[in-house]
C-alpha cells in the first residue's frame, strides 16, 4: 500500500460519515479483534484507539481518523482480504499504524486504563489471549 491509498483511507469525513463508522466500529469492533488478536502485533494500542474515537472529549478530527482507520479494520473490504493467513492483516495493520502515529498525542491514559481493562474482562477477548 502506498501513501496515497493510506491517505485516502484516513479521511475523518463529514460528520455524517463519522457517525455511521462509529455505528459500524461499536458493532463490529471486538468480533474482529477477536479474529485478529493472533495478527496485530499492538493489540491493546489498537483497543485503547477504539476507546479514543468513541471517547466525546477527543478532538473531531482525531476521532474521524481513528474512526476511519477502525471501519478499515472491522469492514469486510479490503486490498488484502483478511481471511489470508499472515498476509490478510498487513494492510490493516499498515493503515491503523499510520493513524497511530498521526495522533499519537491524543490517546490518553485514561484510553489505555479501558483498553486494559476490555482485554482483561472481554470473555471473548480473554479466553482467546489465553489461548496463544
Amino acid at each position: 500500500m502506498d501513501d496515497v491509498k493510506i491517505g485516502e483511507i484516513l479521511l475523518p469525513g463529514d460528520e455524517e460519515t463519522q457517525g455511521r463508522r462509529e455505528k459500524q466500529v461499536k458493532a463490529k469492533f471486538w468480533p474482529t479483534l477477536k479474529r485478529a488478536m493472533r495478527q496485530v502485533p499492538f493489540s491493546r494500542d489498537l483497543v485503547a484507539a477504539y476507546y479514543c474515537a468513541i471517547d466525546p472529549q477527543t478532538p473531531t478530527r482525531v476521532r474521524g481518523l481513528l474512526l476511519a482507520a477502525l471501519a478499515y479494520f472491522v469492514l469486510p473490504f479490503d486490498f488484502v482480504p483478511d481471511f489470508f493467513a499472515v498476509v490478510g492483516y498487513t494492510d490493516d495493520i499498515a493503515v491503523l499504524a499510520t493513524a497511530l502515529r498521526m495522533i499519537q498525542g491524543h490517546i490518553a491514559d485514561r484510553h489505555y486504563d479501558a483498553a486494559d481493562e476490555a482485554l482483561g474482562t472481554h470473555p471473548d477477548i480473554k479466553a482467546d489471549m489465553h489461548k496463544a
